[in-house]
């Protein structure tokens, strides 16, 4: 079994980018950067992860590129993008939990 992925702000960050990629609007290395403000360095290392557990499957661009190399694109599979949706649910649900109450707590 593969261990569960941490959702960093690095990681919840590249999520973000790839749930709101559309078939008009893939999500690609460096845009995934550009995006979510991350550095190659940190972005790759997380698309890995995310391929490695099976939520984020990739492909190379078949059209032609001239003058650049192929992007490689990525994109969440149908039980990637579940799992992210609850992990990100789950996060959001703690977080709110610990959140200071506005306006003061009354006791």
């Amino acid at each position: 079994m593969t261990a569960p992925i941490r959702l960093t702000k690095p990681t919840i960050a590249v999520l973000d980018v790839l749930m709101a990629a559309t078939d008009d609007n893939p999500a690609w290395g460096l845009s995934i950067c550009q995006d979510a403000d991350l550095g190659s360095g940190t972005v790759y290392p997380i698309l890995d992860r995310l391929l490695r557990v099976g939520w984020v499957e990739s492909c190379e661009e078949t059209g032609p590129h001239p003058g650049r190399p192929a992007r490689r694109y990525y994109e969440l599979t149908g039980n990637g993008r579940a799992a992210a949706q609850a992990a990100l649910s789950a996060r959001r649900n703690r977080m709110r939990m610990w959140a200071p109450v506005q306006g003061g707590a009354q006791p």
